[in-house]
């Protein structure tokens, strides 16, 4: 199986740009996920993002998560749980307006370095976007004013911890989905793994990398792309050693934003495929979405067409 894309984005100001931009458009066109090497963002800050997270959890989260297994009764499973995740987590708005002043427990130093993070994330997220409109064949910014709706993207981050779990067989992370949103940029544990992708029929490692990002498309860049570019399932396996931090960027759609394949991209494809995906409201996506989470996407996109039909 061909080795998971891991993207060097150094290389785009230099001689190697046609061969790097190659490299991500086969990895949105046949993988739905890459990772990014020199993307911008110093290490030594995403060393901080680090130690603040794990020392967040240990301090505020650890004994809440243990105390909800037991509650549970998920200690000694003896049947697969199916409706549930083996995570602990809570979730950062950015756009339209911060929340983050109100999330409970932060210290200053966390809560400033999370802004900090939000800011950096989202440079690099419309970054990426135009990179994906010159593969595309967009102009420059369509897809962000795509995203824009009447006050601009959401974006928020979802802070995740998954602790060792005593019946890995038993219990998944993150149960397999796809994301319903536009581009997400993964920071990962550096050490303990746990992602995978589903390609090919086959569930693939996505392999944890210090100072990387792990990026993956949404629902809303397969339909802006017309297929092009797809959304992929993905899931979390629970570890019986080590704890994995995971903190997940959405770059999403403002949530009145109208949602339809670029009309450059649909004079361009065959006549069975134009009238694939659907126009919509990005949040009545979302409430669709919130009920059928963990589903194939295919009916999702049925059920818009037929909402839009109706």
């Amino acid at each position: 199986m061909a080795t998971f894309p891991v993207i060097n984005l150094e290389k785009l100001n230099g001689a190697e740009r046609s061969i790097t931009m190659d490299q991500i458009n086969d990895a949105c066109e046949n993988w739905g996920f890459f990772q990014v090497l020199n993307h911008g963002i110093p290490p030594d800050f995403l060393d901080t993002v680090e130690r603040l997270t794990k020392e967040h959890y240990k301090k505020c989260m650890e004994q809440r998560f243990k105390e909800l297994v037991a509650s549970k009764a998920l200690e000694g499973l003896q049947a697969e749980v199916t409706d549930m995740d083996w995570e602990s987590t809570f979730y950062i708005r950015h756009l339209p307006q911060s929340n983050v002043a109100e999330i409970p427990d932060l210290t200053d130093e966390y809560r400033n370095v999370m802004k900090e993070f939000a800011v950096k994330l989202e440079n690099l997220a419309e970054e990426l976007l135009d990179l994906f409109c010159e593969n595309l064949g967009l102009e420059k910014g369509y897809l962000k004013k795509a995203f824009n709706g009447s006050k601009g993207p959401t974006f928020g981050t979802k802070v995740s911890n998954y602790p060792p779990c005593p019946t890995p067989d038993k219990i998944k992370g993150l149960r397999a989905h796809t994301d319903a949103g536009g581009i997400i940029l993964l920071f990962q544990d550096p050490i303990v793994g746990g992602l995978q992708i589903l390609k090919n029929g086959e569930w693939v490692d996505v392999p944890p990398m210090r100072h990387s990002f792990v990026i993956n498309l949404g629902d809303q860049l397969e339909v802006i792309s017309n297929g092009r570019y797809r959304s992929v399932e993905h899931r979390v396996m629970t570890q019986t050693q080590g704890s994995r931090m995971s903190i997940a960027s959405f770059y999403n759609p403002g949530s009145d934003a109208i949602i339809y394949p670029a009309p450059a991209l649909v004079e361009n494809d065959a006549e069975e495929k134009k009238e694939w995906y659907p126009k919509f409201v990005f949040e009545d996506y979302m409430k669709l979405y919130a009920g059928m989470k963990f589903q194939a996407k295919e009916p999702r996109f049925e059920a818009m067409k037929a909402t839009a039909t109706a």
